[in-house]
């Protein structure tokens, strides 16, 4: 017997939305969605992946800005109005989901089973990534998400971490380090490669985007980037610089 509450409106489970949060604020970089990347805005990169994608069946960009919305609509991108209270740094991008998954049906009479979570922060994405996650979810009913994975670097990983106090260091997880002290021994920990696809059913029961069981599409590790100030959009340029080539 099925005990979940009944759906709010009509959803298709099958159809899968490419959604760019593109909120106007930024404190690390101002109007960072727009920032040139290669002489281009860095949302573009975002806006070509989910465009060239067969698996999506729109793309759209919830906003708070108008320069942004002008932007998104002259690149064929359906723009949905963000409501002032989603437009803060504190806004969960659940509730901005959930937002947007209310605004297709409104529109449309129903909601796509799908939203595709494209950062304008992540101009490494593919259109095949995307692919591969919305993919991942149509073999697997009970996912309640997908997410592309990259292996961590290893002195990024959590048992080379440090903790710094009092001016002396410490490894954080000393106990574990001491039974896998060189790379060989240490477990395959992976992080987050910035796409999430996200069942509508688990962002309206609350679940949030990585709505568990969550299903990996392992990338490369430079398709993880995320670029959050100066230095990640010098990175950034130079690994696009390098794919262009």
């Amino acid at each position: 017997m099925n005990d979940a509450p009944p759906l709010p409106f009509p959803i298709d489970p099958r159809k899968a939305v490419g959604l760019i949060p593109a909120r106007g604020g930024s404190k690390s970089i101002p109007l960072k969605n727009m920032v040139p990347l290669l002489g281009r805005p860095m949302i573009d990169y975002v806006i070509e992946a989910g465009l060239a994608c067969p698996a999506l069946a729109e793309v759209a960009c919830s906003t708070d800005h108008e320069g942004i919305a002008d932007h998104c609509r002259s690149r064929g991108v359906t723009v949905i109005p963000r409501p002032e209270a989603l437009a803060g740094d504190d806004a969960p991008v659940a509730a901005v989901m959930v937002q947007v998954l209310e605004w297709f049906a409104q529109r449309d009479g129903v909601a796509p089973g799908m939203l595709a979570l494209l950062q304008p922060t992540s101009p490494m994405i593919l259109p095949e990534h995307i692919a591969a996650c919305v993919q991942r979810l149509l073999e697997d009913p009970e996912a309640g998400s997908a997410q592309t994975i990259a292996p961590v670097l290893h002195n990024a990983h959590a048992y080379n971490q440090r903790l710094f106090e009092g001016g002396r260091v410490a490894f954080r997880f000393a106990e574990e380090r001491k039974a896998a002290y060189n790379k060989q021994k240490k477990p395959s920990f992976y992080q987050f490669g910035n796409l999430v696809v996200t069942r509508a059913t688990a962002l309206l029961a609350g679940e949030g985007p990585f709505a568990a069981p969550s299903l990996g599409a392992p990338v490369e590790r430079r398709f993880a980037l995320d670029v959050d100030g100066p230095d990640d959009l010098a990175f950034a340029e130079f690994l696009l610089a390098g794919i262009a080539c």
